[in-house]
């Protein structure tokens, strides 16, 4: 049933979507755990930070994000390494992904990198945004 609904969204309407994950179920005992992970105030400051960079590299360009990005911006700003580039070709060749998904896999990968602290995008960004992809993969 699941599979007929979503067959019943177009491929350009999920294409203008740039994160959407299955988010299956916790089982209690994992809910239960005394799981310590990252803190809250870390992930904050991360988030800062990475807002204080994309500000800094907008401040000429009229937009303050990365989501705002045209193509003129990601070719200036999507600098990606070798291995990021082979990974991204992969993928749009193996999972038959559009030109409009490329371009929400770069705007997300950018971000990524941003909150990683690095100026170039890498490949395990590019891997972090294509997972957020889980529709392209036909996955559930």
């Amino acid at each position: 049933m699941i599979s007929r609904y979503r067959s019943r969204v177009s491929g350009p309407l999920m294409d203008r979507i740039d994160i959407y994950i299955d988010v299956p179920a916790v089982p209690y005992k994992e809910l239960s755990n005394e799981y310590s992970g990252e803190k809250s105030e870390t992930i904050r400051k991360r988030v800062i930070n990475a807002r204080v960079i994309q500000l800094k590299r907008f401040k000429e360009d009229k937009i303050f994000a990365n989501g705002h990005m045209k193509t003129r911006h990601m070719k200036k700003y999507c600098k990606l390494s070798e291995d990021a580039h082979k990974l991204l070709d992969t993928a749009m060749h193996r999972l038959g992904l559009s030109a409009r998904a490329y371009s929400r896999i770069l705007k997300v990968s950018r971000t990524i990198a941003d909150l990683d602290n690095s100026d170039n995008i890498k490949g395990h960004h590019i891997a972090e945004a294509i997972q957020y992809r889980t529709l392209d993969r036909g996955q559930v």
